[in-house]
Order: C-alpha cells, then structure tokens, then sequence
C-alpha cells in the first residue's frame, strides 16, 4: 500500500517508532492532564478525557504531522475564570463554541494572519500565564487550609499571605519530595518522565507516612472513575451564546496562538512544513467533539510535541497512539490515580510554568530597551494583574501605534535638482538653494510607505511648494514601496491644488501597488497617463517645453542643462519683439 501526504513513504519501522513515541507521550501527558485540569478549577478526569478526545482528533484532522494536542498550561488562569464567573456546563459550552470559531477561522485561511501577533506581544502574555500557574500552586505546595479561589493575580496572593500560618509540614515535605525527584530523573534517566516519576516516589511516601496528613485527589475531588466518558450535549440557548461568545473568542484565540505555535516549533525541529489553516480546523473539531463527553478546551502542546519528536515520531499515528496509552490507563488504573497528593501536584505545574515562561527571550527583548522592551513590559503586567483579554488587545493596539510611529520616520519628502557636474545628472538634494531652484518646475523626491500614518507628512513637506505656484510639479515616487486610500487622498488634494493653480503634476518610477491603487481610485484616469513615466529624465523633458519662456528670461538659476539656452533664446525673442 502507498501512503501519501502527512503519511507519505510509511513503513513497518515507521508504525513502530510512532508507537514507541506515542507510548512515552501519553505517559507523559497523565499527570499534566489531571494537574491541568485541577488548577482549571475542574475534576481531574476532565484532563483525562481531554487528552484522550482531543489529543487522537488532533492528530486525525490537524495540519502537522506531530503535533500533540491536549489541555495546556496557558489556557489554565483563562478557564479558571470562566468557571468562577460562569460554571462548568458553561465552560463546556464556551469549548464548543471557540471550536466552531477555530473552524470558520480555518475555513477563511486565517491562519497565516495569527503568525503576524507581534512577538513581544505573545512572549509578555505567555510569562504572564506562567506567573499566574506558578503562584496559583504556592497554595498546593505548602499545604494552605482556607483559601479562597479569586480570579485576580493580587487578592490570590493576599489569600496566601493571610494563611501562610495554615502550612503543613507534610504537604511540603511531599512537594519537595516530588520536586527532588523530577529534577533528579531528569539529570539521571532522562528517558523517562520526569513528572511520573515524582508522582510515584512522593505518592508512595504521603501514603506510607503522612497518610491522612495531606489533600489527595481522593478527597479533594472523589475517587477518579475508570468508566467511559459519557456523550452529553450541553443545553445550548440564544442567552447563553451571547453570554458566552466572548469566553470562547479568548479561547479560540490563544488555542490558534498556541497550536500554531507548537506547529511552527515541530517544523523547526524536523524540517517539515504545517498546513496552518489545516491545523486550525482540526483544531476546532477537537473543541466542539471534547466539550460533549466533558472534557475542557484544547490546543497543540509545545512540550509534548517537542516530547513526541525528540522519541522518534513519523507521522500522526504518534498523537492517536498517545491517545490510546492513556485510555487504557483510564480504564486500568483511575482509582490509583485517587491516591495522588495535590502537594504533588504543584511542583509538577511550577516546573510546567518555569518552562514556558520564555525567560531568556523575556529578558533579552527587555536588554534591548527598544519600543518592543515597552510593549512587553505592559503586556506582562496586565496579564498578571488584570486578564489575558486586556493584555493582548491593549498589547496589539500598542505594537499597532509604535509601528505607525516607526514607519512615519522611514517617510522622506525631498526637494532635488540635477547635479550637472555629474555625468548622468543625479538629482541631489544638496543642489536645491536659495540662489539655486527653477521657479517653474518644482521637484520632488518621496521615499518610504506612504499610508495613513504618513500622509499628512506628505502634505506638510510639499506645502511651501505649493506656494510658490510651480508651473510643473514632478514627483518621483519609485521608492514608494505601498500606498494606501488615505495616501491616495492626501495625493489627490495635492494635485488638485496644483490644477487650481495652473499647474500640472507628473510622476515617475510610481511601483506596481501604487498605480494600483491610483487606478482603482480613478485618480490615474483623472491625472492622465501622458502624467506618468518611467524615469525622471522624461518627466524633466516633457515640463521643460511647457515652461512659460517669458519667465525664463534672464534667468540665473539654470536649474537645468537646457535653462541657459533656453534663458538666452528667450531674452532674444524678447528683443526681437521690442524692435
């Protein structure tokens, strides 16, 4: 049989590697499930289910070959909030509503226009989301008794300064214990994963000698059950949609951010390329599939996808078989899982939000101390200290305005003359001076985007040339890389205001976008295409015949190679006409 497409050249030794691999993943990806799931403010086996729906249709339907999805760290303060603020059956529903989005954003290839979010932007939210993780879990880690759950970052850490005296020895010395252990199995057997590890050694050791001393899964959350999920459609009504719809934009959102993402990481590792709108609609049909059996909203892993190509992933199969692995966990070992600390928990997301906090990129963009340092900063600490919503909006609204501001200094507007020393007369800037400018013809060099952040430099560079009442106005524009309506308006009046005055306006060197645009506005058949040429020489021939030759009398300025000439035939004709 001959494969094609994501499974192109598949073999025997291919089916093992993606079994080995997915094998390791879905081992890897039990504790995150359920740790993810439990810092979302649901049940445990809401991770589970997740990863296993999510995590095989992914796979089956996304654009890159191994791309592992599943529950993320990232979405964690996100879902939190929507079940403080709505509940869980309305989590459920923002789920599937964010996947139908993820499928309409795939269906109008959007997803090369998420790759265009601005860096420092994704960086500041994405260090944000991790200092949310990591002080959500200082709870877990010392054992605190009383705490209320908020969804805001600083009365979160006044809850923990209010009970720091409610610690329990036990639950740090389980914490502990499974954070030696991670870090050790990764120095020592880097084969295998870190996070079970941890689980394991700290489990056996709060179940031997601090059992009943410390919070399990158990008896926080009820044993975990090891039946099937089952199919439940959540009661979906015109209310609830309206409530809902922007939950579920922030979630389509970061899942696109983040599934792109990871995709963009696993075609640098392997040398493949993604389908990125491919992507984004396996994406959202895992969304709208997770949500009726209960599981919560998923996107590409970076960490397991890196995990799943580090052990020899080929094609998809990897992600299904993960998937499997922990289905048959679910079904073999749930009630086990009961037993787990929630102290055990919490070093495994610190390490989770160590991981993706992007520290060295943080503080590089910082050293930098540019604009980018500026938007950073301000994306951070609003993610922190407000909600991911507000970061990013007032994050891409700011990187929006620096860019303007950016590309309004790359405009240049110059008025030039030939430089007649030179052997192909050069316009040069340096030859336009008092004693030293052609009274009729006025020229002008525009370099850099012309669009609406730099249109009215346009208008007021050539304003006092307007007022000289230039006979001719050349403007060469070959440096004019884009041009947008508001470009194109500012242009129009400036030609109208030089026909009000007598005088006509020429182009020359106008690029393939921007007599585009002149055409679709009409300005191009209102100008006239006997206006527009392909060098400035043509330009600078065709004014020089329409000069008014009276005022090139005695002129001294010879601006031009034809000025002299043209002064003394003038004075003569003058003279002859006086006789």
């Amino acid at each position: 049989m001959k494969w094609t497409g994501r499974y192109k050249d598949y073999h025997a030794s291919a089916f093992r590697k993606d079994l080995i691999s997915g094998l390791i993943v879905g081992i890897v990806a039990i504790p995150l499930g359920m740790a993810f799931a439990i810092a979302s403010g649901v049940k445990p086996e809401y991770g589970i289910y997740t990863t296993i729906i999510a995590g095989i249709l992914i796979s089956l339907f996304g654009g890159s070959r191994f791309q592992i999805g599943g529950p993320t760290g990232a979405f964690i303060p996100i879902l939190f909030a929507i079940v403080l603020q709505y509940g869980y059956d309305n989590l459920l529903i923002a789920g599937l509503l964010a996947g139908i989005i993820l499928v309409f954003m795939g269906v109008f290839k959007l997803g090369a226009w998420i790759k265009f979010i601005p860096r420092p932007v994704t960086i500041g939210f994405t260090a944000g989301v991790a200092v949310i993780i990591f002080s959500g879990q200082i709870a877990n880690f010392l054992g605190l008794t009383g705490i209320e759950k908020h969804e805001n970052f600083l009365p979160n850490m006044k809850e923990i300064a209010v009970h720091l005296a409610t610690f329990n020895v036990y639950s740090v010395v389980t914490a502990g214990t499974c954070l030696a252990a991670i870090l050790l199995s990764q120095r020592f057997l880097p084969k295998i994963p870190g996070s079970l590890v941890g689980l394991a050694v700290s489990s056996v050791i709060a179940t031997l000698f601090f059992k009943g001393h410390v919070a399990t899964i158990g008896s926080s959350f009820g044993v975990i059950s090891s039946a099937l999920p089952q199919l439940h459609f959540p009661e979906i009504t015109w209310d609830r949609i309206i409530t809902l719809i922007q939950p579920a934009l922030i979630i389509a959102m970061l899942g696109s951010i983040e599934s792109l993402l990871s995709a963009v990481v696993a075609d640098g590792m392997t040398g493949t390329r993604h389908n990125s709108n491919r992507e984004l609609i396996g994406q959202g049909i895992a969304n709208i599939v997770t949500p009726l059996f209960g599981g919560i909203p998923a996107t590409g892993a970076i960490a397991r996808t890196a995990t799943n190509i580090k052990n020899g992933a080929v094609s998809p199969l990897s992600g299904i078989m993960h998937g499997i692995v922990v289905l048959l966990v679910l079904l073999l070992f749930a009630p086990y899982a009961s037993n787990i600390p929630l102290a055990s928990m919490a070093p495994i997301l610190m390490l989770v939000a160590w991981n993706m906090s992007e520290r060295k990129e943080f503080t590089h963009v910082l050293k930098s101390k540019t604009s980018d340092s500026i938007v950073l900063l301000i994306t951070f600490l609003l993610t922190v200290l407000t909600n991911l919503t507000t970061a990013v909006e007032v994050g891409l609204i700011l990187s929006i305005l620096l860019f303007v501001k950016r590309m309004s200094a790359l405009l240049l507007v110059t008025k030039v003359l030939p430089d007649l020393t030179d052997k192909h007369e050069k316009v040069k800037a340096y030859m336009v001076s008092e004693g030293h400018d052609c009274p009729q013809i006025s020229m002008i060099t525009v370099e850099g985007p012309l669009f609406f952040g730099t249109a009215n430099i346009l208008e007021k560079s050539i304003i006092d040339t307007i007022h000289l009442k230039p006979k001719v106005l050349i403007l060469r524009m070959s440096k004019v890389p884009y041009m947008d309506t508001t470009g194109e308006s500012k242009l129009a009046q400036l030609v109208k205001e030089i026909e009000i005055l007598g005088g006509i306006v020429l182009f020359s060197g106008i690029q393939l976008q921007t007599m585009e645009v002149l055409k679709k506005t009409g300005l191009y058949s209102h100008i006239g295409a006997d206006h527009f040429f392909e060098n400035t020489g043509e330009a600078i021939d065709y004014a020089l015949v329409r000069l008014d030759l009276n005022k090139c009398m005695g002129c001294k300025h010879f601006a031009f190679r034809e000025c002299e000439t043209m002064s003394n035939r003038s004075s003569t004709r003058m003279l002859e006409q006086h006789l």
